[in-house]
């Protein structure tokens, strides 16, 4: 047995001896650190001899192989303890580990929607809404139309206030996180959405006396909000309309496992972008407090500038002439 592979031995004994490592756990170690001492080996460098550049080489390899940052990270941990083992055996008088830097984790793309869905998805809930008009269809049909429209977060979206039907616009305010306010524009489909869902909503209250239906308003009055519900809140709970909006999915035949109220803002802001809108305007529009929030979308940029480069530049259509 080479002294590496002592080392390692002695390494996974002491684990499961003093550390009580489980069998997976040891398992894992065994698996990664053998790799990494392979590749020190063909190098001609022990586990007592390897420095920074030997490791910094080892994982710029491995990275190279399409391992996830994930993947690294966990390998680079089990490097660190064994190099402490082998530290405070007196193997090595340093620790070569230390001036290592972990893995970037990229940051996960946001879930959105293609434009064809939420094209069936509000064309479900105007379909159901003009089929049989009652109060909650009528709800569901401004619902999706208001938040596809603004990008609003759910929050902001059920909790509008009954006043915006007075006003005669395509704005709307919406006060979002630390009570800011910020203006955003309605499609003209939206503002039809939400006028049939106030018209309807106000007639039934003015029928029932000031009662919505279903006890939607409390003590018998007209209620502050656009939404009203029988909530501690008083208006429509988010989780309700998270529910309601996997239904209409289902109904319309979205995958409702990838459909959130999250994922139409998430598909307002990219739609956005990949029609050529600005990513500060596009700030704006979410209520965002810093542009690295919505830079979350540069993926969008990026294939829009790609297509831009492949489709107008010059020497693209040159190439393209020639295959």
């Amino acid at each position: 047995m080479d002294l590496s592979a002592a080392h390692l031995e002695s390494f996974l004994e002491m684990m499961s001896v003093e550390r009580g490592a489980a069998e997976n756990t040891l398992t894992s170690y065994q698996r990664d650190l053998e790799d990494i001492l392979s590749f020190l080996k063909a190098r001609g460098v022990t586990a007592a001899e390897a420095g920074p550049d030997e490791f910094r080489a080892y994982f710029a390899d491995f990275a190279a192989q399409g391992f996830k940052a994930s993947s690294q990270a966990r390998r680079l941990s089990a490097l660190r303890q064994f190099y402490k083992f082998l530290y405070a055996e007196g193997i090595r008088t340093d620790d070569p580990t230390g001036v290592l830097d972990a893995p970037k984790k990229g940051r996960p793309l946001p879930k959105t929607m293609s434009v064809d869905d939420v094209t069936r998805l509000i064309g479900q809930a105007e379909a159901e809404a003009l089929a049989e008009p009652r109060l909650d269809r009528l709800r569901m049909a401004a619902l999706i139309e208001l938040l596809y429209a603004t990008g609003m977060r759910v929050s902001e979206l059920v909790s509008l206030p009954a006043s915006v039907l007075a006003r005669d616009g395509r704005f709307l305010i919406v006060r979002g996180k630390g009570n800011k306010e910020r203006m955003v524009p309605l499609s003209r489909s939206a503002i039809a959405a939400m006028q049939r869902y106030g018209t309807a909503m106000q007639a039934e209250t003015a029928a029932r006396g000031g009662e919505a239906k279903g006890g939607e308003a409390k003590g018998g009055e007209e209620s502050p909000w656009l939404f009203p519900s029988s909530s501690e809140s008083g208006y429509l709970p988010r989780q309700v309309f998270a529910r309601d909006l996997k239904g209409l999915a289902g109904r319309a035949g979205v995958r409702v496992a990838s459909i959130s109220p999250h994922v139409l803002r998430h598909a307002f802001a990219s739609h956005l972008l990949a029609n050529g809108a600005d990513l500060r305007a596009v700030q704006e529009l979410l209520g965002h407090s810093d542009i690295s929030t919505t830079q979350i979308y540069t993926h969008v940029l990026e294939e829009r500038l790609h297509d831009l480069v492949q489709n107008h530049h010059p020497l693209a259509k040159q190439a393209k002439k020639q295959d």
